[in-house]
């Protein structure tokens, strides 16, 4: 038997992180013994393990090796950290360290450095002349970057549970469900966003045009209006769409506060589209007094940066969509640092993406009908988010009105 000692602590119990270790052991068909447990014997005190890993074989050792430490455990004798150079630009080494969302740090002369900006799927390079570690894409690798490689000397460490009591960010991530207590949950995500704001802290919203054809645009502008919204990000469609009706009181044709079909209502969005060229942004559209409500009015009226990226299948699109998707990631990047929690409303490849691009102590709440959607997005890696299961279209009045209810309570 190949063997590795390994030890990890923390909130190992409550957390599930000693649990998840032995059934990655398990279902990687290894062995493990126990050699010391120790719990923690009041809720802030740390417990800690130590084990013997086993395998068959070098490889399976290695195997299991690297998914346990990505669970936050970490070999008992300590070793550097491997870099290697890329030979060029935009290229990794073919052994180079692939990221989790997790907070992750490289032992590095003798001192563990935690990785800046870190999220799933990327690469981490160590700079020499500030000795600090980054997480960067293959795009932003540079030839001669000192980038890591393989596991040893990387240590990961996954969120715990919160010390602070009931949350509703503790258990509710591992599934999406249409019966769970959805009014119960948005009450609390309310109560959550109410103390991020209080804090100061941000919030982005994803959204896809569903927020407009549901017809609650009036109660995403007011989330905009109240202070709550740090950024919002979404496709050329939700911008169309939410001019459509703030022009023309329509979205994809239909009468949005009755639902019925308007007459020549198919040119509606063209006609939007068409008004934002001739103003030559939306901003232009604001300041000449001919969009002054909706989603994207709120946006320019209250300083709220937003970001549009385009799709092959957009109209227009409209001046302010970036059509450069490599330029659209990194502006999405740059918006996302720092935020506390993101809204993900009824935009599937938006929210994916997004996803990537956070680390796991970002709160993240996807809402959507389709609940193959949700799921698909706590699959892709964003475990931490709450899968909600319902319409946008009545998710966002509650939210707003439990906000407002916080407001008047406690303010």
């Amino acid at each position: 038997m190949f063997e590795q000692e390994i030890e990890v602590h923390g909130h190992l119990i409550d957390s599930m992180i000693l649990t998840r270790i032995f059934d990655t052991i398990m279902d990687l068909n290894g062995e493990f013994t126990v050699l010391d447990f120790k719990i923690g014997k009041a809720k802030d005190e740390f417990s800690y393990a130590r084990l013997i890993v086993k395998a068959d074989s070098q490889e399976k050792l290695d195997s299991i090796l690297e998914e346990v430490y990505r669970e936050g455990a970490s070999p008992v004798k300590i070793e550097e950290v491997m870099l290697e150079r890329a030979e060029k630009d935009m290229t990794m080494p073919d052994d180079f360290y692939s990221t989790t969302n997790n907070r992750t740090y490289i032992y590095h002369n003798n001192r563990w450095i935690e990785v800046e900006d870190i999220m799933m799927d990327k690469c981490i390079v160590y700079d020499p002349n500030s000795d600090r570690a980054y997480c960067k894409p293959i795009r932003d690798v540079k030839m001669g970057d000192l980038i890591v490689v393989g596991e040893k000397g990387v240590k990961v460490v996954p969120p715990e549970r919160p010390r602070e009591g009931v949350d509703v960010f503790q258990f509710m991530s591992s599934s999406a469900s249409s019966e769970r207590p959805t009014i119960h949950i948005i009450r609390k995500i309310a109560k959550d966003m109410y103390n991020i704001k209080k804090k100061g802290g941000k919030i982005a919203i994803v959204a896809g045009p569903a927020a407009v054809h549901t017809g609650v645009s009036d109660a995403f502008a007011k989330l905009i209006r109240k202070g709550y919204v740090y950024c919002l990000m979404a496709g050329n469609a939700l911008a169309v769409h939410d001019i459509e009706y703030a022009l023309f009181g329509t979205s994809l044709g239909m009468n949005v506060n009755d639902g019925t079909l308007a007459v020549r209502g198919h040119r509606n969005h063209m006609r939007a589209i068409n008004e934002v060229f001739k103003a030559g942004s939306i901003e232009n559209l604001v300041k000449q007094g001919k969009l002054t409500k909706g989603i994207m009015y709120e946006c320019i009226k209250n300083n709220v940066p937003f970001l549009l990226a385009a799709s092959l299948r957009d109209d227009g699109p409209i001046p302010d969509v970036i059509t450069d998707i490599v330029e659209a990631q990194k502006r999405h990047r740059e918006l996302l640092k720092g935020v506390d929690m993101v809204l993900m409303i009824s935009t599937m490849l938006h929210s994916i993406a997004v996803g990537n691009m956070l680390n796991a102590n970002v709160k993240v709440v996807v809402v959507d009908i389709n609940q193959a959607m949700v799921t698909k997005l706590l699959d892709r890696g964003t475990w931490q988010a709450i899968g909600i299961v319902s319409d946008v279209g009545a998710f966002l009045p509650i939210l707003v009105d439990s906000i407002e209810k916080i407001e008047n309570e406690l303010d």
